[in-house]
């Protein structure tokens, strides 16, 4: 092959490499700007968990609660567990709770306010215990009392279901993910507020479900990811200078 017919191949591949260089240098700075959005997230939620407990807002405020603003809200109230079937909600393991690190259950109730409107609380974790229905019965039955009792917790708001997420177990009132409002509606519930309290305290003797403090524990890899894409980058520029210089000297890109 003549020089001639060689120059538009090496053109040719010269842009190839600059384009795959921008695109792993665009992908870097992207995972940088990930993760500065992570640490004022992380900053924001960790600001909230440590704010003294506000008030329940009123019903008439709960139209304009959102996740980006009031999630992790700290705040107490007084509700009284509604004698109504719960919900088991399955987890691995929490990214919010350092103490429930093991696969376990989080237990949903309903209870009411003194004006009337349902609120679901998730009670605790009770650890190892799958889809054994028995134990979290026994456990839910102890909080039913029928007296208003003064809860301490978080706002949270509902999970959207994956592409891979199990369906529910309807007859062992098991659920795969944090969705109160289909949990709600499949248990017959009633209209309950669009948000749900992830309890702090207080704690049942047995502790069982266990409720407890919140703590951000944010996966933040970003960081290790842009220096990757860089150095793909660089891998990129390096491979096609020694391409280059291993074609027959004198062969110029012009």
């Amino acid at each position: 092959m003549n020089e001639t017919a060689r120059k538009p191949r090496v053109a040719g591949f010269a842009l190839f490499t600059l384009f795959l260089t921008a695109v792993f240098v665009a992908l870097g700075l992207w995972q940088l700007q990930r993760r500065a959005a992570k640490h004022e997230l992380i900053a924001a939620l960790t600001e909230r968990l440590a704010d003294a407990p506000v008030p329940l807002p009123l019903p008439v405020q709960w139209a304009a609660l959102n996740p980006a603003r009031d999630e992790f809200r700290r705040v107490s109230f007084s509700a009284t567990y509604a004698p109504m079937p719960d919900a088991m909600v399955y987890s691995p393991g929490s990214a919010v709770r350092t103490d429930a690190s093991g696969p376990g259950t989080w237990a949903f109730l309903p209870a009411r306010l003194a004006t009337g409107e349902t609120v679901v609380i998730d009670a605790g974790f009770v650890q190892n215990t799958m889809q054994d229905r028995s134990v979290e019965d026994r456990a839910v039955k102890k909080l039913v009392t029928g007296t208003p009792v003064a809860l301490t917790g978080y706002l949270r708001f509902p999970e959207a279901p994956g592409s891979l997420t199990p369906a529910e177990n309807r007859d062992k009132r098991l659920w795969f993910v944090r969705d109160h409002l289909a949990i709600a509606s499949a248990l017959g519930w009633g209209a309950v507020a669009p948000f749900y309290v992830d309890l702090e305290q207080p704690a049942p003797e047995n502790g069982i479900p266990r409720p407890g403090p919140l703590d951000v524990h944010l996966k933040d890899d970003h960081l290790q990811y842009a220096i990757t894409w860089f150095m793909l980058a660089g891998a990129v520029l390096i491979a096609f200078g020694v391409w280059v210089r291993g074609r027959r000297p004198g062969l110029s890109l012009q």
